[in-house]
This record gives structure tokens, sequence and C-alpha cells, in this order.
């Protein structure tokens, strides 16, 4: 070996290090100590006081009671996995001062490192009760989650408020609540109570009736029977918003009677809606068996001819009655608020609730006809403008509200979102005309849901179902391949909408230059202006882009979600420079011109398109009554 080649040899041995392998750890174990939960009662009764008379710092104070059998480890959760929510979408870091004693003394908890829904606490030997102190820091402002708090309403949610023991059902555990309101506060529930000043004490029940049953206060109130089970109680910012008139109850009268007549059945011993109407007050729209939490904007009743608004949602959530709360997927459906739940059959939950949602608004009128099949042309629409068909099936979005929780998504068009809602009731749409065609007319889906939803009138418990019983039932109607078609419809891919179903129904989707009063009406609502189905955008009133519809002209012109545009051919923007832009260009070869601003950069942009202004509406195939116009017909 060569001096040169000796030296090389010992640089190399001594400046590389012997050859090892990197460190490989292996996972601690997951333990889970967690009691699972058992359908045996639980010893004894809970009691939950709230105070919520802090309504200017959203507030709520709590003390809780749990009897205790005997000494030892014990685990108490906070419900996660909410019904309705379909994803845990609990609470949990709004829960404060959680402070637990026994007999006067102290108890320490501590916070389960895997779920943090769950405390394990050891009871101390002689302990016959826990007593909690804790209060929920409700949202102040939007982007701390929904406001639930205002000088003059509010709104409570039991599972907000509580923990529970685990290892047992939640059926199987009994609870007495009350509640302390501000003075002079009105307060509705589906759990009667009786008053006393200002504090309500609820009717004993179950914590999973307790959780199904919020409550809806505030000053200023008004309560409407509309059937003798059923209550319209309205609350809102201002005593002018509780002005319905006669015909405006009589269209949600219509509504009670409407759904027995198509379901058969009624699944409550009394039904209260909570209808807030505010623009304080956080919306929503959340399903319970005998009640629902109905949140809309001002105008609900004062600017009724303007447009359908948000009228479609008390028609929805009363349908969950029968749909979603009394039947209910059998993997959906858990004992407590810790087991996962799963969304399989979404599209029949959610879907069919949709489907009845618009025929209900229809048959009752709270809708009219005409403001239905054209919010309906909405959503054929919407649907046959979203490229996501593509690649992702439909009954994939049953995921969804586990993996977004209903976050805002920047490509709707090309992620999908909650398409079971939608592409379900153009699914059932389908299944209501096969049912007409195979029948000759005998047959509807009103048969379905008589059969499906009106057993067991009175029970207002839950009867599960799986994928082959909704297929058996169907069959039992219509002999026909149930369960391929559905199978098809649920996992196809790169197929156009399934609109066959309002194709044999008798109405076809078209465009025209004009929108409907619904399409309007929607604008108004979202305060947005809807250009999806010309350019491809939807933007606020100064210009901001807050949707873009994937591959269509305002994408290949680079435009994306939070842009602003500024001017428009020359002209600051104005939905009305946006809409003459379009409307030019369909005799023009010239692309509209636009300056946008994308943070803190203005650059020019050009949109080459020459369609005109297109929006969606229902057009009627031949002449005289067809399904559809018999499915939206009263009963």
């Amino acid at each position: 070996m060569s001096r040169l080649a000796l030296i090389a040899s010992l640089f190399a041995a001594v400046s590389t290090p012997a050859l090892a392998e990197n460190s490989k750890p292996q996972p601690v174990p997951i333990v889970d100590t967690i009691p699972q939960a058992r359908d045996i009662p639980y010893p004894g009764t809970m009691t939950i006081a709230v105070d919520a008379t802090d309504v200017a710092r959203g507030i709520f104070t709590v003390k809780q009671t749990i009897p205790v059998a005997a000494a030892g480890p014990m685990a108490l959760l906070y419900p996660k996995w909410l019904p309705g929510a379909h994803s845990p979408r609990g609470e949990i870091e709004k829960l404060a001062g959680l402070v637990i004693t026994a007999n006067g003394k102290p108890v320490p908890w501590t916070r389960d490192p895997v779920d943090v829904f769950a405390f394990h606490i050891d009871v101390p030997k002689g302990a016959r009760t826990l007593d909690i102190d804790l209060k929920f820091l409700s949202a102040t402002k939007a982007d701390q989650g929904r406001i639930v708090m205002t000088p003059n309403l509010l709104s409570l949610q039991f599972n907000s408020m509580s923990l529970y023991p685990a290892g047992y059902f939640t059926r199987q555990i009994p609870v007495k609540a009350t509640v302390k309101y501000p003075e002079g506060w009105s307060a509705a529930s589906a759990i009667a109570a009786k008053t006393t000043g200002s504090t309500s004490t609820y009717d004993k029940t179950n914590y999973e009736v307790l959780v199904d049953s919020p409550i809806l206060a505030g000053r200023y109130y008004r309560r409407v029977p509309l059937s003798p089970r059923v209550n319209l109680n309205i609350f809102a910012d201002t005593p002018e918003e509780l002005a319905a008139t006669p015909e405006q109850i009589d269209a949600h009268k219509t509504l009670v009677t409407q759904a027995v007549k198509t379901f058969g059945a009624q699944h409550y011993d009394t039904y209260e809606f909570l209808l807030s109407i505010s623009d304080q007050l956080g919306g929503i729209g959340l399903e319970h068996h005998r009640s629902s939490e109905d949140g809309v904007t001002p105008g609900y009743f004062t600017k009724w001819a303007d447009g359908p608004g948000r009228r479609n949602l008390l028609p929805h959530e009363y349908t969950h009655s029968w749909d979603g709360k009394f039947r209910r997927g059998a993997d959906l459906w858990t004992p407590d608020y810790r087991m996962p739940m799963r969304g399989s059959l979404l599209w029949v939950y959610e879907g069919q609730t949709q489907f009845w949602g618009y025929v209900l608004q229809a048959r009752s009128g709270i809708v009219s006809k005409q403001d239905t099949l054209d919010m309906y042309a909405t959503i054929l629409a919407s649907l046959d403008n979203r490229p996501a068909r593509e690649w992702r099936p439909m009954v994939d979005t049953t995921n969804d509200p586990v993996m977004s929780q209903r976050k805002p998504k920047g490509w709707v068009s090309y992620e999908r979102s909650e398409d079971y809602y939608n592409e379900g009731l153009l699914v059932w749409m389908e299944v209501d005309s096969i049912l007409r065609k195979q029948s000759g007319g005998a047959k509807s889906i009103d048969d379905f849901a008589r059969a499906f939803f009106g057993i067991n009138d009175g029970d207002w418990g839950q009867v599960t179902y799986t994928f082959d019983d909704v297929v058996a039932t169907l069959n039992a109607i219509q002999p026909y391949d149930w369960n391929g078609f559905l199978k098809t419809r649920l996992t196809e891919t790169g197929a156009p909408a399934p609109l066959k179903g309002f194709v044999d129904n008798g109405y076809r989707l078209v465009y025209s230059a004009e929108p409907t009063k619904a399409f309007k009406s929607q604008e108004t609502t979202a305060k947005r202006t809807d250009l999806t189905y010309s350019i491809g955008l939807t933007l606020d009133k100064d210009g901001e882009i807050f949707g873009v519809g994937w591959d269509s002209a305002g994408f290949k012109a680079g435009l994306d979600v939070g842009t602003k545009i500024v001017a428009v051919n020359g002209t600051a923007y104005s939905d009305t420079a946006i809409k003459a832009a379009i409307t030019a260009a369909k005799t023009s070869k010239e692309p509209i011109q636009l300056l946008i601003k994308t943070g803190e950069k203005i650059t020019p942009a050009a949109i080459d398109y020459h369609g005109g202004l297109r929006y969606p509406r229902l057009e009627k195939i031949g002449t005289g009554e067809n399904g559809l116009d018999k499915l939206l017909a009263s009963r």
C-alpha cells in the first residue's frame, strides 16, 4: 500500500464512525381505563342547578351532585359525540372552574391522557355524593363558536353544562335540573317545569332525554299552540319580530297536520319548536326528538313577502322527529356520548329529511310551490356543477361531519362537503319516481314514509335500521332491484348528478338570464352575489370572493377565495358592474377585465367568458299533473 493510500485509509477510519442503527423506540401502550357503558340503572339521581343570569358576559355557573355507591376509582365524562352533530363537537375547551368535593373536602381529578373529555377521580371512603362546581364560558364573539347568550336571549344545552358517570347507558342515569334565569324572562323546553320567581325546576327524567331537551329563554316571547301536542315558541331580540300574522300561523299549523298525515304517527308526547329570531344569538338548526332549535335572522315573519329565506328550517327539523330521532341508523346510535358515531346511513337520516323538508314546506304553504320548485333548481344546479363527483362518491361525504366538522372549505365544488343532504334528496326523488312508474301510479314515497316512520304511535324511544332494512321496506311496497339501485347511487363516480328523478317526475333543470325570486332571497339571506353558474364566483358586496367553482371561468382566470375584485372593465366593483360586464361579454369576444387585490398586491386578471348571466330554474315537461306536482300537493 502506498503511503498516500495508507494515510487516506487511516483518515477514513478516524473520521467515519462505526455504522449503527438509529434509535427505534416502541410506543407506550394505550390502556383504556374508562368503563364501557352498560344498560343497567345508575344508583341514584343526579341534580344539575344552572345559574344563567350572567348574560352580559355569557357565563353559565353550575352546581351538580352525583350520587356514588362505593369508594374507589370513578370516571366522569363530558359529552363528546353529540347527536345531531354526528361528530365529536362537545365544547370541552369552554369548561372551566371544575372543582369536585365530597363530604366538604376536595376530591382531586386527573384528565384522561387519551380521552380529554374524561376525568378520573378516587371516591373517598364514606362519600355518598360528589358535589361539582363548574362554569361554561360561552362564546362572546363568533370566532369563539356559536354565541348562546345575549342581553335578551339564551340557548341552554345541558350537554355543555354537566358531567355524567362513565359505565352506564345515558338513558339509565336519572337526573333533575333547575335553571335560574334573569328576572322577567320566559323559557321553553320539551321537559315540563314548575317556575317559582325566576327559577324553573324541571321534571325528573334521564340524562339522555335531558341532553336531548335544550332550553330557549328570553326577554321577548310568544307561545303559539299549533296542535294539541305541538307548540311554536318564538323568542326574539325585539318584540316587533314576534308579530306573526294569522295566515303565517296557519301555515305552521298546517305543517303539523301535513307531517302527521304524511308519516301516520307521532313520536312525542308534546313537541316544542324553539324558534329564535335574532342577529345576536348564533343561528342554529338542530333536531331533537320532542323539540328543535331553530335560529333565524330578523325578518322571518316581518319580511315574509320578500321570499322563503330560512323557512325550510322548521319543516326540516320537525321531520327529524321521525327521521333521525325515532328511526336512526344502527351504526349512528350510541349508548352514551363517548362511543364514536358512524354515519354510513346519513343519506337516509339527513338526505330523506332534506327531501321531506322541501315537500312539507310546499304541502303546508310555509313556502309556495313555485318557490319550492325554484329552490329545488338551485340544489340540482349546485350538484350538476360539482366536479368532485368525478372522484368522490356520495356515500363518502357521510364522513364529513367527523373530517371537517363544518369548517369552511376553499374548493367545495372539488372537495364535496356534506352532500348526503342534497344528493340524498335527489336519490329519494328518484326513488319516488321509480315507485310511481313501477306501480303504475299506485305507489309513491308516501307509502315508504308511513311504512318506515309511521310505526309505534306515541313511542319516543329509538328504532334503529340498517341498509338492508331500507331495501326490505322498499321491496315490500314495490318489488325492484332497490339494493342495486341504491348501492349504485351511493358509490358511483364519474357519472352526472342524479337528476333523473326530477325528469321522470316531470321537471328538467334549465338556466335563464334572470334569477328566480327564491334565488334572490337566498342571495339576500347569505349576503352574497351568486354568479356560480356564469363566471363561477360568489362575492360579497365589496367584491371579496367567497367561492370559486372548480374549472369555471373564474378558476381559469386564476381567482381564489379571499381575493378581492377592485374594478371591472375600468369601473369600481359593484354587483351591478360585474353583472353588466357579464351581459356585455355575451356579444363580445373580449374577456372581462378585472383589477384584483390579493393581500397588498393589486394585479390585472381577465375572465374569458361569453355565456351571459345564468340562473337555474325548473321547466315543466309536458302538460297536466305530473309526479312532482302530486308529491307537493297537500294531503
